[in-house]
């Protein structure tokens, strides 16, 4: 059997409960997805909503309090929310991948300091990092040791030290400036437990976003593709090779299952950095070839998207009269109908009407918008 586009668009929704609402806790929800794209704070709960049936914005406040949840640089050198058990060996996965984005980058190499003198610092961090602090007071705490390069060891080391983001109030758990603790995985991770990372971390991804090549798995991660090659053949029987449209080797768990073609896909209007818009290679099953560069920016920016069965067919944003849909293509009546219905439920849910504010400026520049509306909360 060849999975066609459509089939494959109809796992990657499935797997991320975007076809039905699930009722699970919170914290078996980011489990179960693998990992939510959290670089702005009011995205895991937009992401939750979209997944998880009468979804409660204080349980996610709860589970990054009690660090059932935790958020940190992990994937794409971005920052992810994932469960607590998970945070370890994802990290082991990744630890290579974020030491050399940041080590061997130009803004650390201009120091003149050495990797071990970032590492050498690792122990005293932890201890420091017992309780919530600022990357400010960081910053004054290493001072002393290394002068003026001091903020450049720190942002270096934000990224792959064994660090999480402590919650710290507002709307969305999480408020600047961002504040750090100390997580009690491993500074170093040894070979066998970085691909033992790289396996539970591709069996993760495999159940959340499958069927999928090698190529998608390293857009997801920035792992690279010796790495990748190699969790694949350790995994062995776990695995089932999938022909799909296209000419890369698609890998699925053996035990999987895929949607039927006909099945229908309900409206959504998914947050900023969507992880599903971020987990396969190409323009991604979601959406359309020519608007991907209208929903991913240059700098990367991923815009909050409107779903109309199971492809991006637009954005939206929040505005002082309420959520603002616009779609890049005509739609029919039952489809505005449904996102309409999606919007008034998720304006009852923001707790901040001003979010993703900051990004208005892609508005500002103009989108081919053939049909916009206003839903008012």
């Amino acid at each position: 059997m060849i999975l066609t586009a459509r089939q494959l668009a109809l796992a990657t929704l499935d797997r991320q409960f975007l076809l039905e609402r699930r009722r699970l806790d919170v914290a078996e929800a980011v489990r179960r997805v693998c990992a939510l794209q959290a670089q702005t704070p009011a995205s895991p709960y937009l992401a939750l909503w979209n997944r998880v049936q009468d979804f409660v914005p204080e349980d996610l406040d709860a589970a990054f309090a009690n660090r059932l949840i935790v958020k940190a640089s992990l994937m794409r050198i971005t920052l992810h929310t994932v469960h607590a058990e998970d945070y370890e060996p994802y990290r082991a996965a990744m630890l290579s991948t974020l030491r050399a984005a940041r080590l061997y980058d130009r803004r650390f190499t201009a120091t003149g300091l050495t990797h071990a003198d970032a590492d050498a610092l690792l122990p005293a961090l932890a201890r420091f990092l017992a309780r919530p602090r600022t990357g400010a007071e960081v910053q004054d705490e290493i001072t002393g040791r290394f002068g003026e390069h001091a903020h450049r060891v720190w942002w270096a080391l934000r990224t792959y030290a064994p660090t999480h983001h402590a919650p710290t109030g507002g709307p969305w758990s999480f408020t600047q400036p961002n504040a750090y603790l100390a997580s009690s995985a491993a500074a170093e991770a040894g070979p066998q437990e970085a691909a033992a990372g790289v396996r539970r971390l591709l069996l993760a991804y495999l159940r959340a976003f499958g069927p999928a090549s090698a190529q998608d798995f390293a857009r997801f991660t920035l792992l690279t593709r010796p790495v990748i090659t190699r969790a694949l053949q350790e995994l062995g029987d776990q695995l089932a090779r999938v022909t799909g449209p296209g000419r890369a080797a698609l890998f699925d768990l053996a035990d999987a299952t895929v949607p039927a073609e006909d099945t229908p896909a309900p409206p959504r209007l998914l947050p900023m950095w969507d992880s599903t818009l971020l987990a396969h290679g190409g323009p991604g099953r979601l959406v359309p070839e020519e608007y991907r560069p209208l929903v991913v920016r240059r700098n990367g920016d991923t815009l909050p998207c409107l779903l109309v069965d199971g492809q991006v067919a637009g954005v939206w944003r929040a505005g002082d009269d309420g959520l603002e849909l616009t779609a890049f293509h005509r739609l029919g009546k039952a489809a505005w109908q449904g996102l309409t219905e999606e919007a008034e439920r998720l304006s009852a849910l923001l707790r901040d009407p001003a979010v993703y504010r900051r990004y208005g400026h892609w508005w500002d520049k103009g989108f081919p918008g053939v049909e916009s509306t206003t839903v008012k909360g």
